[in-house]
Formats: structure tokens, sequence, C-alpha cells
């Protein structure tokens, strides 16, 4: 079994507590360096990580919680802010001694193993499995496999301009993203490129329909209004409108020449409701050139990863 996920993926498969709750089958896997999972459930004060296991003790001493914490490159919060979750792992050495088994784990090894046999393997433009781990104003940083992390930048989330990621996204949502470049060991990720074309978006529309939007920006001309993650349309200025409220708009035209969706503000509905499941038009696979604009429109939009170079070592 190999385990190259986002942390939280494999714990719940039966191979993984199957593994986990035999003894023989610990000791198997200490020899072939499986990946496994479990629940950490605490953090000594030595910054030791205590590990639930069926019927048994699970180990991860500090200097193997995370890659570079031996080394003093990555602080202790790596793996200190993983208590309560899913931590990822291979079983370094067993003590059967006493009446519970005591499993030595390593943390650092996983992260090693997922980065030789996987990360080291991407090239710009793969799709890849990620899972948001936390957000910031400037970005959303999320695991890209075995808690190692990387970031999507705020305007690399969507087309539609958002003021925050968690406009977008929430921690621990299961998500897509595209390897943007490679440079000097780091994964650079995008996101928009895989939420659909302005045509594939606007072909969900049509004109005459009244639907749901959220106001993005408001500007001396208009209102923008997001209809969709890749998909915005300009209405007249309204009175009671700020960025973030949910309205209802009609749709007045859609103009794929200019990329264009006019729109009219029909009624306020207040605060946005939870975030939608992320419509993907791409979860897979790998993408060399990615045209968000229509043949033919007065403005060309491209995302070339054929021009990024890079390798991971």
């Amino acid at each position: 079994m190999t385990n190259h996920y986002p942390e939280g993926r494999l714990v719940s498969s039966e191979e993984n507590k199957c593994i986990l709750s035999d003894t023989a089958l610990m000791l198997r896997a200490a020899e072939d360096k499986t990946i496994l999972e479990a629940r950490a459930l605490m953090c000594t004060a030595a910054h030791d990580m205590v590990v639930e296991l069926p019927h048994a003790v699970g180990i991860i001493p500090r200097r193997e919680g995370a890659l570079g914490i031996a080394e003093g490159t990555v602080r202790d919060i790596a793996m200190l802010a993983r208590v309560g979750k899913t931590v990822c792992f291979t079983v370094e050495s067993a003590d059967l001694s006493g009446d519970v088994p005591v499993y030595t784990l390593s943390r650092a090894r996983a992260q090693r193993l997922c980065t030789e046999e996987y990360i080291s393997r991407l090239t710009a433009g793969d799709v890849i499995p990620a899972t948001v781990t936390h957000l910031e104003p400037f970005g959303a940083f999320v695991d890209i496999g075995c808690g190692i992390s990387s970031m999507i930048p705020i305007d690399a989330i969507s087309v539609s301009r958002i003021a925050h990621p968690n406009d977008r996204f929430y921690n621990g949502q299961r998500i897509f993203a595209v390897v943007k470049a490679i440079e000097d060991g780091r994964v650079f990720l995008t996101h928009k490129e895989l939420l659909g074309t302005w045509e594939q978006n606007a072909a969900n529309f049509e004109v005459g329909a009244v639907v749901r939007g959220i106001v993005r920006s408001i500007e001396s001309y208009g209102v923008f209004i997001e209809v969709a993650p890749n998909l915005a349309g300009l209405a007249e200025p309204h009175e009671g409108l700020t960025a973030g409220k949910c309205v209802s708009v009609g749709i007045k035209s859609i103009k794929p020449d200019k990329m264009k969706l006019k729109l009219a503000v029909v009624d306020t509905l207040g605060a946005p409701r939870p975030l939608p499941p992320m419509r993907y038009y791409i979860r897979s696979g790998h993408i060399d050139r990615w045209q968000y604009s229509p043949d033919g429109s007065s403005k060309t939009v491209v995302t070339d990863f054929t021009a990024e170079v890079g390798t991971v070592q």
C-alpha cells in the first residue's frame, strides 16, 4: 500500500485499519516502509507525538515529526498543529516485550518517501489532489502529500476576485490544484484553471434568468457580482450593497466576444450562505495550456504551463 495523498485520505481505508490492528502486519509494514495513518492524540512536553493505535502505543519522536525538524529548518508547530488530526507515518521499530506493543513511528520518513516517489516527479501542468490546511489573507496553504505544504496565492484561486481565501475555501476542504511551477525544490500551485473557461461557465446561464450572486467589488461605474467562481458580471450602481453581500440578479445580456455578463440587481439576500461544493471541470491528468477567454474575444487570457520549468530535488 502506497500513500502519497494529503493526510487524512487513507485513515479510514480497510487496509490501513487492518494493518494497524495486527502485530504481524505492523512488523511487515516496517520492513516494506509502508505509509500508514492514524490520529495524533497529544504531544508530550518534549514534543514527542502520541498516536492512537488499536491495542498498542505509537510514538513519533520529536525529530521524526516532520521533515526539517531535526535540522532546525522547520518549527515544531509543524507537528504540534497536528494534535487531534490524522498523521501519516512509517513504522520504524517495535518493542513487544511488555503487555502492550510500543511502536516507534516516523512522519518525517513518510514525507521523505512521498517527496522521492511522488513530488519529485511532478511537472508544471500536473493536476493533483490537495487539502486546505489554513488560510491567510494572501493565499491558501494546502497539503499536497503526507503533510508536505504548498500554497495557492489568492489571485490564483479563481478568476472572480475574492477579498480573502475563505470566500472560496475552508480548512480541511479537499480540493484539486495545478502545479504552476517548481523552483529550488518548492512546488507552486494554481487553482483557477480547474474551474472552467468563460464559455463553460457562461453556458450555465441564459438571458432573462434570475440567479444568486455575491457582490465582490463596488466601483463608481457599477457593481461586480460573482455568479460562479470563474464568472462575474457587472450591474449598474445599487444602493445598500457592500462587498460580500448576497444578491439575486437578472441576466440582461451575455457577450462572449467581450467576455461580458450584464446583470441587474433584483433583491438583496444578506450574508452569503455556507460555501457550496466546488465545481471542477478538470480533476486529474495534465494541462499544457489553458485558455479562459473565448476564441475571437477582444482579450486573451491564457495560462501556458509549458513555459514553467523546474524539478524537485
